[in-house]
């Protein structure tokens, strides 16, 4: 039998991750695993030295990493309490940082949401669940986003 005792869901706080962390939480329910829930802030980019120009950087990284951590424990809220969960954020480039947290937090397992863009939104945006796909030491499970209905 195979043995998944931690499960990592990436997530952007966007319904398709939502709908991710539904198949996470149903599958660490029925192979009795730990729930990892992880979201990514972006890197800020080097701003310009312009001595009128004012953003301070580290605030600013600062207040979205708290705005992640309030969202994460919000989505703790709404699982159930028999699951063990625990939560990481990462920084910087989404799909390397999602490889990286699954290897140190020893993932049996990725449950990752995809939007399923395709063409040139695809092109241009690229895809993180791709690249998790292509990177990634253990199974991923990609759960596209459901389509809406005329």
């Amino acid at each position: 039998m195979i043995a998944i005792k931690t499960i990592l869901c990436p997530t952007d706080f966007s319904e398709p991750s939502r709908e991710g962390l539904k198949y996470a939480i149903e599958l660490a329910t029925l192979f009795s695993a730990d729930l990892c829930l992880t979201n990514i802030v972006p890197a800020i980019p080097p701003l310009p030295t312009n001595p009128n120009f004012v953003f301070e950087i580290p605030e600013y990284e600062r207040g979205l990493h708290a705005d992640a951590e309030h969202k994460l424990r919000e989505m703790i809220e709404r699982i159930p309490k028999s699951l063990k969960v625990r939560t990481v954020i990462g920084h910087g480039d989404p799909g390397a940082e999602i490889v990286r947290i699954a290897e140190d937090e020893r993932a049996d397992l990725i449950v990752i949401a995809t939007t399923g863009m395709t063409g040139f939104r695809h092109f241009l945006f690229g895809s993180v669940a791709e690249k998790v796909v292509r990177l990634a030491a253990c199974p991923v499970l990609t759960v596209r986003a459901p389509v809406a209905r005329a």
